[in-house]
């Protein structure tokens, strides 16, 4: 029941992207325009939503086995006379985080706009500064805070025993602190959409299955520093090119 909810939301995240960005891809004279005018407050929501949005179709895959795990432990202490909690409300604290994200992205995403970095409205930067974000998120991959951050996310047994928090704001802030440690691993790669460009269903496809990836398979981190290196030699690529 709870994995069938899980699905039903990612279903529903990725659909609203992937429309949204058939959309775009079909109007790039519309777009164009768009990059030229100033948002108004609808612009802004909209953007919010669409980030928002997106991040719970990228995000959902990898906390899944998270979700189900917390599900279980308090299945395991409801005989103890606990009441029942629903792991909804860890799922809202981990996404919570990621709303403070989407957040943040779309004023960035706003201050590119106004200043003519994007090539339209959800394009991307020029070549220059997508190069420079990619020796970053690079560099980034190979930090103390990266390594820590994943691994909380692929081994978060521990942590949601030794920080267990009965109730359902006891379970939500259980999902904050997660959602914290994931953005903490992830949210260089999210930046990225800048780059390869924020509407592009491609990268965002791609960039989902390397955070699931990240976290989920054995040699995860060894994954994290070989992309590191990648992302390097072709923001290198990228200011040489110029």
């Amino acid at each position: 029941m709870i994995f069938a909810g899980i699905a039903i939301l990612m279903a529903l995240a990725w659909a609203y992207t992937i429309r949204l960005a058939w959309n775009s891809a079909s109007m790039p004279e519309a777009l164009a325009t768009a990059n030229t005018a100033p948002w108004n407050a609808a612009d802004f929501g909209f953007m919010f939503v669409m980030w928002a949005v997106m991040m719970v179709a990228m995000m959902l895959p990898s906390v899944t086995p998270t979700v189900l795990l917390f599900a279980r432990m308090r299945q395991a202490r409801e005989p103890n006379g606990r009441p029942y909690v629903s792991p909804a409300a860890f799922g809202s604290g981990y996404l919570l985080v990621w709303s403070g994200f989407s957040l943040a992205a779309t004023i960035v995403n706003w201050m590119l706009h106004e200043s003519g970095a994007l090539s339209s409205m959800m394009g991307h930067v020029v070549s220059g500064t997508g190069g420079v974000l990619l020796i970053a998120a690079g560099a980034f991959q190979w930090t103390p805070l990266k390594h820590a951050c994943l691994e909380h996310c692929r081994s978060p047994l521990g942590s949601l025993v030794t920080n267990w928090r009965n109730g359902a704001l006891g379970a939500t802030t259980m999902g904050i602190r997660h959602g914290i440690y994931c953005l903490g691993c992830c949210w260089m790669l999210m930046a990225l959409l800048f780059v390869l460009g924020v509407m592009n269903l491609s990268w965002i496809a791609i960039l989902a299955g390397v955070v699931l990836a990240e976290k989920v398979l054995p040699r995860g981190e060894t994954l994290s520093r070989l992309l590191g290196v990648l992302l390097a030699f072709w923001g290198l690529w990228l200011l040489a090119s110029r």
